[in-house]
């Protein structure tokens, strides 16, 4: 039996569909209180706390209170360390990011004259220290270093601090260590999870304070960033990945085969579902999906995947792929669609974190190369919000003068109103500028 079946989106079981909708989640609630723990642990006893959980965890002491710190030495070093190709590709990559994250920037300064008088407008500036969580430990993910701190660094954060987990032996993979110093953090640490949220939050003797912390982690810092909002701003919380795919029946569905395959190797939570006006394309795209999975080394994860939110989905025409697609709000969406323009993409999208437009526009590009954020919302988060982008390390401060004429024009209204709300001061603060007493 085939991993996925293909169905027609009219006659599927609406349980199915619901099931498809919903896909994974964080079961956060179901290590909350062990999380608080740790949170408690690291405000009370800061190193300490890091230090006696990698003892416990890795059984070595490996990890010492001198080591919590990456040097400028281990990044520099690790520049020589890895391959000639892979430098070259970590280089192309920031410097992608950097051009794509320079355009988000907003004007610095925008002034207009309201009504005679009154002038309003907006400034930015940037969040005075950020940390962000590049995940690590088993595997490594320099992509997310460069994803999380370049955006930083071209928004003109002071302080960009990194936490990343360490290994058994206290090492950090080299590719990380070169990505951290591509992008220019300031500081960066050897922890992770809820334990390197927390030190950013607090503070400890070793890890600085942050007054933000953005970057995908594990249900653990997830949970960390949910129960810390508040004494740090964060980003979102980010689930397991996810794609949707609207092909029509022009496309080579080895392709499209492989383009699901590429996100539900990412975990046995990961999400893929083909939603297509061809029934033939789709039984093909079940086929090879079949035959990926077997010689895949990630195929009994693919596998799983795909069996747990994973759909072929056949409907009548592009218009009804749209429509579940909006209401699926994917992480991220790929339009495989013969000719059409960019603006009718644009114009039939309404949620989604990233939009990857015809066949040479594989989300993986995406992910490593195009300069774009792979850092997106999941589990219909997208209907809400984007994904990382510029504005996560600027904050908007509204501006206004009003001249003489401006108050007599409008102080009236606003004194009005405050009274109406019964808070006398505030409308006596007007009327004493317009000569009317303080009464």
């Amino acid at each position: 039996m085939p991993v996925l079946t293909p169905i027609r989106l009219k006659e599927a079981d609406k349980a199915l569909v619901k099931k498809i909708l919903k896909r994974s989640s964080l079961k956060m609630e179901e290590i909350e209180d062990k999380v608080r723990e740790i949170i408690q642990d690291v405000f009370v006893r800061g190193d300490d706390a890091i230090i006696d959980f990698y003892r416990k965890f890795f059984g070595t002491d490996a990890l010492t209170q001198e080591k919590l710190r990456i040097t400028e030495d281990e990044m520099e070093e690790a520049l020589k360390k890895i391959p000639d190709d892979l430098l070259e590709a970590l280089e192309v990559m920031a410097d992608n990011i950097r051009k794509f994250h320079k355009k988000q920037l907003p004007r610095e300064l925008w002034i207009y004259e309201l009504a005679p008088g009154v002038y309003v407008g907006q400034f930015w500036k940037p969040v005075e220290s950020v940390g962000v969580y590049v995940p690590g430990g088993r595997a490594a993910y320099p992509s997310t270093a460069l994803m999380t701190i370049i955006p930083a660094k071209v928004a003109g954060v002071p302080k960009v601090v990194a936490c990343t987990p360490p290994k058994p032996d206290a090492s950090v993979d080299p590719a990380t260590l070169a990505a951290l110093r591509i992008a220019g953090v300031d500081e960066a640490y050897r922890v992770g999870g809820a334990h390197a949220v927390a030190a950013m939050a607090f503070g400890t003797e070793t890890v600085p304070k942050v007054e933000k912390v953005v970057g995908p982690g594990n249900i653990w810092v997830a949970t960390a960033k949910k129960l810390l909002y508040g004494i740090i701003d964060v980003d979102f919380i980010a689930g397991p990945s996810e794609i949707l795919i609207i092909a029509d029946g022009e496309q080579d569905p080895g392709l499209v085969a492989r383009d699901l395959a590429s996100q539900a190797e990412h975990d046995p939570m990961a999400a893929a579902v083909l939603v297509t006006t061809s029934m033939e394309l789709a039984e093909k795209v079940s086929r090879l999906l079949d035959e990926i999975i077997e010689e895949s080394p990630r195929g009994s994860i693919i596998r799983e995947s795909l069996q747990r939110n994973g759909a072929i989905f056949v409907v009548d025409d592009i218009e009804e792929a749209f429509e579940f697609a909006n209401e699926y709000a994917p992480e991220h969406l790929e339009v495989l669609v013969r000719d059409m323009s960019l603006p009718e993409v644009v114009s039939k999208v309404r949620s989604a974190g990233s939009v990857f437009v015809g066949i040479n526009t594989p989300v993986p590009l995406g992910d490593y190369a195009i300069g774009t954020n792979h850092v997106l919302p999941t589990n219909q988060a997208a209907k809400r919000r984007g994904g990382l982008s510029i504005f996560e390390y600027i904050k908007i401060i509204d501006i206004q003068l009003a001249t003489e004429e401006g108050l007599k024009a409008l102080g009236p209204y606003a004194a009005r109103v405050a009274r109406a709300e019964g808070l006398i001061e505030h409308a006596r603060a007007i009327e004493a500028r317009l000569g009317k007493g303080t009464k």
